[in-house]
C-alpha cells in the first residue's frame, strides 16, 4: 500500500496549487479525492493529506497541489471571534479603539504600525460594516473585509 502512495504521489509531482482543496489544504488527499463531494471525503482527504508528510512535501516544493509562497491567513477564527463578540466590536468600532477591536486587529494580522490606520478605518466606515441592527457575523466579516480592500494602506491585509 505504501507503494502504491509512493507512486501515485510521484505522479502527481507537476501538477500545481489549483489542485488545493480550500476546506483540507493541499496534498495526495486533495488530488485523490478531487471532485467528490461529502463529509467523508473531506476527512479522507485531510487524513490522507496528514500522513506520511506528504502535505509538508508538496508545500516544501510546490508540488501535490500546494503553494510554499502563500500567506497564512484564517477567515475562519477571525469569523468567530466576530460572531462571539459583535456587540463589543461594534461598539469599539463607532469609537475607534477598545480591546475587542485591538484583539480583532491581532487576529486580523494588522501589524502594529498599521493598527491606527485600520482602527480609524473601521470608525469611519462603521456603517459601512455593520449595515444594520440585525446584521450577521459573516456579513460583517465580508463588508469589513471589503472596507479594508478599497483602502489603499490597508488593501494587502485583505483576506483572500
Amino acid at each position: 500500500m505504501k507503494k502504491l502512495i509512493a507512486v501515485a504521489a510521484l505522479s502527481l509531482l507537476p501538477f500545481s496549487n489549483a489542485m488545493a482543496d480550500q476546506d483540507i489544504g493541499c496534498g495526495l488527499g486533495s488530488m485523490l479525492f478531487a471532485g467528490q463531494q461529502g463529509k467523508g471525503v473531506k476527512i479522507l482527504g485531510a487524513t490522507t493529506n496528514g500522513t506520511s508528510g506528504n502535505q509538508t512535501f508538496g508545500i516544501t516544493f510546490g508540488t501535490l497541489g500546494c503553494d510554499g509562497t502563500g500567506t497564512v491567513t484564517s477567515s475562519e477564527k477571525i469569523a468567530l471571534f466576530i460572531d462571539g463578540n459583535m456587540e463589543q466590536l461594534a461598539r469599539d468600532m463607532s469609537k475607534g479603539e477598545g480591546e475587542t477591536l485591538a484583539t480583532l486587529a491581532e487576529a486580523w494580522g494588522v501589524a502594529d504600525q498599521d493598527k491606527a490606520a485600520f482602527n480609524a478605518l473601521a470608525q469611519a466606515q462603521y456603517s459601512s460594516v455593520f449595515t444594520s441592527e440585525n446584521v450577521t457575523s459573516q456579513t460583517v466579516l465580508e463588508n469589513l473585509n471589503t472596507v479594508i480592500a478599497s483602502d489603499a494602506k490597508l488593501a494587502s491585509y485583505t483576506l483572500s
